[in-house]
């Protein structure tokens, strides 16, 4: 029998009490385009918006979000 495990791959950073869909809302995962893991920030996502803007308030615990992400990412196998 193979052996399933929870693995957390997303984080929303987001000010106590505002839903999910937030515009200030920042997501933090981990994703990997079969090169290997790497960790997205992504925030606003309607079309055509490429950039982030992260409040002073907010640093802290998007830069933890973006630490703990980082350090799950996994090595592609040999």
């Amino acid at each position: 029998m193979m052996e399933y495990l929870p693995r957390t791959t997303r984080i929303c950073v987001l000010p106590a009490g505002k839903p999910l869909f937030s515009e200030c809302a920042t997501s933090v995962e981990i994703e990997d385009d079969v090169g290997g893991e790497f960790v997205v920030v992504r925030q606003d996502t309607a079309p055509g918006r490429g950039s982030i803007a992260i409040n002073p308030d907010e640093w802290k615990a998007v830069r933890k979000a973006i630490d703990d992400m980082v350090a799950q990412c996994r090595k592609p196998a040999a």
